[in-house]
C-alpha cells in the first residue's frame, strides 16, 4: 500500500528523522495559514501516489503569498501526468506547503526489500534529487548498495560503508548514522517494502533533512498496522480494485480489452501472456483464489464488466481446491443476475471438469468453449478481432 508523502514524513518525525516543517492544504484558501505558520519561501508540493511531480508541474516553489496563492489554485485539481501516472494522469486533490530550507548539497537514499538475497537493501547516491534509474544507467558507480540480514540487523560497518559512500564529512556522517539507525528501525518494524528519501539534503548548517519522502507498505502486514492502514486514499486507487478488496478478490486494472479471471497468480500470469499471444491486451489481472465460491465469482465478473474498455472475457481454471462445478454454478449465477453482455471463452480442466462443463451447457448461455490453452487463445484472438 502506498501513502502520501505528508503522511510518510508523520512516520519520519515519530522516528526523529528530520524533515521540514510543513502543513497540509486541501483547499486554495488554506495556503494563507500556511504561509502565516510557515513563512517565505515555501514550496507547493501535490500530494499523489506518482513520482517525478516537479517534472509534471506538481511542485513549485513561492517566494510572496501570491507565488503561494496562484501555486495552490493552479496543482489543486489539476491531472498531473508524470511517468509513473501514465498518459492518463491522476488528479491533485491536496498539496502539502512545506518550509524552505537552504541546501548545501543533494544525496539519495532508500531502503528497500532485496528478494534475490533476502535482506534489507540500502541504496545511497551522492546523485540526489535526480531519478536513481538514470544514475544507475550513467554511472552505476556512484550508488553505494549495502545488504542488510534482518536476523543481524544494521550494524557499524554498515553505516560506515554508506558514509565512506557519500563522503560525508565527520560532522554530517555522525548524523547519517543516527538517521540510518533510525530509518531502519521504522524499515522494519512498519513492514514497509521501500523507503525512499530523494533528496536527503545537506544543510548549511550541516544537518540532515528528508526533503521529500516515499513509503510503501507491505498490503500483506496491514492487519498489524492498523494506523497506517488508515491512512489509504480511496481517492488514488483505481475503483476497481477498491471494489475487488471487499470480496477479497486479487484483481489489477490493465489497459486492454480482453477481461480475464483466474485461479492462482502463476495461472494469471500464463494467462495473460495467452492473451497477448492471440494479439490482444489484458484488461486486468483477476485472481479469485483457491477457496473461491459461485458468489465470489459473481462478484468477479461484476468488476470485470464494470470496465466499459472490456470487450470479451477470458476463463481459464485449473479446479483444485476451487472445483469446476462451483465455478460453473459462479458463472451461471452472474449471467442471470447482471448479464454477461460480452463474449466468454471457458477454458477449464480439473476437479468435477464434467460436472462444470455439464452446467454450463445445460445453462443456455451463449458460452464458447475452450479444450486446451491454445484453443483459447485461438478463440480469445477471434474476440479481439485479431
Amino acid at each position: 500500500m502506498k501513502i502520501h508523502e505528508y503522511q510518510a514524513k508523520e512516520l519520519f518525525r515519530a522516528y526523529d528523522i528530520a524533515v521540514p516543517a510543513g502543513v497540509l492544504c486541501e483547499t486554495p484558501e488554506a495556503i494563507d495559514q500556511a504561509v502565516e505558520q510557515l513563512g517565505l519561501p515555501l514550496a507547493v508540493k501535490a500530494q499523489v501516489h506518482a513520482g517525478g511531480r516537479g517534472k509534471g508541474g506538481g511542485v513549485r516553489v513561492a517566494r510572496t503569498l501570491e507565488d503561494a496563492r496562484d501555486a495552490a489554485a493552479a496543482i489543486i485539481g489539476m491531472k498531473l501526468v508524470t511517468l509513473q501516472t501514465g498518459a492518463q494522469g491522476t488528479t491533485v486533490h491536496k498539496v502539502l506547503a512545506e518550509e524552505g530550507v537552504s541546501i548545501k548539497n543533494e544525496l539519495y537514499l532508500s531502503f528497500i526489500v532485496n528478494r534475490d538475497d533476502a535482506s534489507v537493501t540500502i541504496m545511497a547516491s551522492q546523485d540526489g534529487g535526480m531519478d536513481i534509474e538514470e544514475v544507475a544507467a550513467a554511472s552505476p558507480e556512484r550508488i553505494v548498495k549495502v545488504a542488510i540480514n534482518p536476523l543481524l540487523g544494521i550494524q557499524g560497518y554498515h553505516v560506515r560503508h554508506v558514509v565512506l559512500g557519500l563522503q560525508l564529512e565527520p560532522a554530517v556522517a555522525k548524523k547519517c548514522g543516527a538517521m540510518l539507525r533510525n530509518l531502519y528501525r521504522l524499515f522494519t518494524s512498519r513492514d514497509c517494502s521501500l523507503l525512499e528519501i530523494n533528496p536527503l539534503i545537506v544543510t548549511e548548517e550541516d544537518d540532515l533533512i528528508a526533503l521529500d519522502a516515499k513509503i510503501d507498505i507491505d498490503s500483506n502486514a496491514l492487519y498489524r498496522q492498523k494506523d497506517i492502514a488508515a491512512m489509504r486514499d480511496p481517492l488514488e486507487e483505481d475503483p476497481h480494485e477498491l471494489e475487488a478488496a471487499k470480496y477479497d478478490l486479487n484483481y489489477i486494472k490493465l489497459d486492454g480489452t480482453i477481461g480475464n479471471m483466474v485461479n492462482g497468480a502463476g495461472l494469471a500470469m500464463a494467462t495473460m501472456d495467452i492473451i497477448k499471444q492471440a494479439g490482444a491486451e489484458p484488461a486486468n489481472f483477476l485472481d479469485v483464489g483457491g477457496g473461491a465460491d459461485a458468489e465470489k465469482v459473481e462478484n468477479g465478473f461484476r468488476i470485470i464488466l464494470s470496465d466499459p474498455n472490456v470487450k470479451g472475457i477470458l476463463i481459464n481454471i485449473f479446479g483444485g481446491i476451487l472445483r469446476c462445478d462451483v465455478l460453473a454454478q459462479g458463472v451461471v449465477q452472474a449471467a442471470q443476475t447482471i448479464g454477461l453482455g460480452v463474449p466468454v471463452v471457458v477454458r477449464m480442466e480439473g476437479t468435477n471438469v464434467e460436472e462444470g462443463r455439464r452446467i454450463l451447457a445445460e445453462s443456455g448461455l451463449d458460452l464458447i468453449n475452450a479444450v486446451t490453452l491454445s484453443d483459447a487463445a485461438e478463440k480469445v484472438a477471434g474476440i479481439s478481432g485479431r
